[in-house]
């Protein structure tokens, strides 16, 4: 798949994603005919095109992209649904680093349907998936970069195709993996205890390059990351399927305990999607038995730690993302209308 990527500085990068890529032979179609319009029209136009097509890229900074593992309420910044490491851009809006807000366009399901009663959860298996990805040094940001947005891809093309077969509007996140401090909507990046996170505010995937290596104590297992990837992504797919705006609804009103019980739903669901995602994909990524007890080993470091209460247990971070794999379907990661002893 050929990426292109415009000029900008050389910390950070942004790439919108692979459906929304999918229109641009038609605004290079239009840049010809405006080319005989005036300046000023085509200042007027061509900013309709950046709104409605966010398939163009435009880093911010050079040649990186990256996400922050978003979480309901913790990893993050800001307002992420979701972050590695720490706190959770996604999680009220206004997490920790990142933040996931719960953006604006995200999805064609009613907002009144409730948590535990999602479309996604009617749709069935993910089924087989297809994915190559590239050698990674994790040493080197572009290789990390590169292979980032191999399962990126990948992860469009699954959640694309399955929101497709079920009737559902499906809309990819835009990419932005950086390796300087940056701003998004949901807030400043990195933060603290921050590598990675989802903003639903721009539905953008946060990733550093640098950051999600040192979170992952310099792991050179690349299903660690993959994974790390996919749970992120699952933040998405909440988004996507109207999830994350209950949860931000259900959230707003409630207790500081309640508020953490709902953040460690949110984000052991997004661990069993990216199961889900991790076991349809494992074959053609030639993940077995060993690279799985890496994936769950890695889970381990993205539970929560200390006082931290957002993310869920070593114990039930690790079953919600090995029950994704075994299942391979969206219903079995309904984290939302489970014991609270599931979900501490």
């Amino acid at each position: 798949m050929n990426r292109s990527v415009s000029a900008g500085p050389e910390f950070w990068s942004e790439r919108q994603g692979f459906l929304q890529r999918m229109g641009i032979g038609v605004s290079l179609c239009l840049a010809a005919g405006l080319a005989a319009m005036g300046f000023t029209g085509f200042l007027a136009i061509s900013e309709l095109l950046h709104s409605s097509d966010p398939g163009w890229s435009h880093p911010v900074a050079d040649e990186q992209h990256g996400a922050p593992a978003a979480s309901p309420g913790g990893s993050g910044a800001g307002t992420s649904d979701g972050a590695v490491n720490g706190g959770s851009p996604e999680e009220t809006g206004a997490g920790e680093a990142g933040g996931e807000g719960e953006g604006e366009g995200a999805t064609t399901v009613g907002q009144s349907a409730p948590l535990d009663d999602s479309p996604l959860y009617r749709i069935g298996e993910l089924g087989e998936v297809t994915c190559t990805a590239p050698e990674l040094d994790k040493d080197d940001s572009a290789s990390v970069e590169t292979f980032a947005h191999a399962i990126a891809d990948c992860l469009d093309e699954a959640w694309g195709d399955y929101f497709t077969a079920a009737g559902l509007e499906f809309t990819s996140p835009n990419r932005i993996y950086w390796t300087a401090a940056g701003h998004s909507p949901c807030g400043a990046f990195p933060s603290e205890g921050t590598a990675a996170f989802y903003c639903g505010a721009n539905q953008g995937l946060y990733l550093g390059l640098e950051d999600i290596v040192a979170a992952s104590a310099d792991n050179e297992n690349p299903e660690a990351y993959t994974f790390l990837i996919s749970h992120e992504y699952g933040h998405h797919v909440q988004g996507q399927s109207r999830i994350l705006a209950q949860f931000h609804s259900a959230r707003a009103g409630a207790d500081q305990e309640e508020a953490d019980e709902l953040s460690r739903r949110n984000e052991l669901q997004a661990n069993c999607l990216g199961g889900v995602f991790l076991g349809a994909s494992g074959d053609s990524l030639g993940y077995g038995d060993h690279e799985r007890s890496n994936i769950l080993d890695d889970v381990e470091l993205r539970s929560d730690r200390g006082r931290d209460r957002t993310h869920g247990s070593a114990e039930n971070g690790r079953m919600w993302t090995a029950h994704g794999m075994d299942r391979v379907d969206p219903a079995s990661c309904d984290t939302w209308n489970v014991d609270e002893d599931l979900v501490r």
